[in-house]
């Protein structure tokens, strides 16, 4: 009598769930024996991925991290980059794949995979997704060990701008850890988030134009006109639009027409980009701040710690 060569259903939709991986564990015992398995890699209608981890091609990079997954056992989940990844927020999937593991546990392999224990401790008790992940407030804070503090806090922005998560979540989340890189950047990049701030950009505008040379303060992400303005000092018509990057196609004319409503309604707009805004926000800051007094402001810019001049 001849030993079942072709996988069960159950196993088949198993598979396809995970990626294209299946651990020898999940296969034994959902009905493929050993010999029928060893039959289908010899035929390379299946593959050996590694210890104990079996799959069919084609073979992706999820299909590594879930892997991965199989390989650290019950309840390891993706972290790092790799869950960042996962959750939609960095573009390119890297190399390594961070795998958190329960402590006592104690994987073998190593490939592409970073195995790294924890306790109940190090993060919260969620898990998403398939392969299984990090809570994506837990992904995001554990990249404050690894990022710059503006590379992270364009990350928060990020977080928030696509509505991965919340500002509320993300405190509630920061509160529970004794330790955090970057807490007081993140305790006043929540605030500017809950003002309406949506870029990096827009956050150094906020705190090296605005704020550091005492202009009075813009209303973000207006609504006027069936647009969206990043900065409006209402009541004087002065419009501020950051742009993140040089513009063309369409969006560049979606700004001219956004700046012809402007002179239409009797406002002026400025637009600034990076090397305005970071590069020279003292300049940017007196230009501002000229138009505001002749627009109407009563009030006097400041010097910050670097200022030569203002008006």
């Amino acid at each position: 009598m001849r030993t079942r060569t072709d996988p069960p259903p159950a196993l088949t939709d198993l598979i396809a769930l995970q990626g294209g991986v299946a651990s020898i564990e999940q296969v034994t015992g959902l009905g493929l024996p050993r010999r029928s398995l060893q039959r289908l890699v010899a035929q390379r209608r299946w593959v050996h991925l590694c210890r104990g981890i079996y799959g069919v091609e084609p073979l992706t990079w999820v299909s590594r991290a879930w892997a991965g997954t199989l390989l650290g056992g019950d309840r390891s989940r993706i972290g790092g980059t790799a869950a960042l990844h996962l959750h939609g927020l960095v573009a390119e999937p890297p190399e390594q794949i961070d795998v958190w593991v329960p402590r006592e546990q104690r994987p073998g392999d190593r490939g592409p995979w970073r195995f790294r224990r924890e306790t109940p401790a190090t993060h919260s008790g969620a898990t998403v997704g398939g392969p299984p992940r990090l809570a994506v407030e837990d992904a995001v804070l554990d990249a404050a060990a690894d990022l710059a503090e503006d590379d992270w806090a364009a990350l928060v922005i990020t977080t928030v701008q696509r509505r991965r998560s919340t500002v509320r979540r993300l405190g509630l989340a920061a509160r529970e850890r004794g330790r955090l890189r970057h807490r007081r950047v993140l305790d006043g990049l929540l605030g500017d988030v809950t003002d309406g701030v949506e870029s990096p950009l827009e956050r150094a505008y906020l705190h090296a134009v605005e704020r550091a040379h005492g202009l009075p303060r813009g209303v973000r992400q207006h609504r006027s006109h069936g647009m969206r303005r990043d900065v409006v000092y209402r009541g004087l018509g002065v419009v501020v639009e950051l742009d993140s990057r040089w513009h063309d196609g369409r969006i560049r004319f979606d700004d001219m027409w956004r700046d012809d409503v402007a002179r239409l309604s009797d406002e002026i707009t400025l637009r600034y980009g990076w090397p305005h805004v970071v590069g020279s926000p003292c300049r940017t800051a007196q230009q501002v701040a000229e138009l505001l007094v002749a627009r109407g402001w009563p009030g006097l810019p400041t010097r910050c710690n670097q200022c030569r001049r203002v008006v």
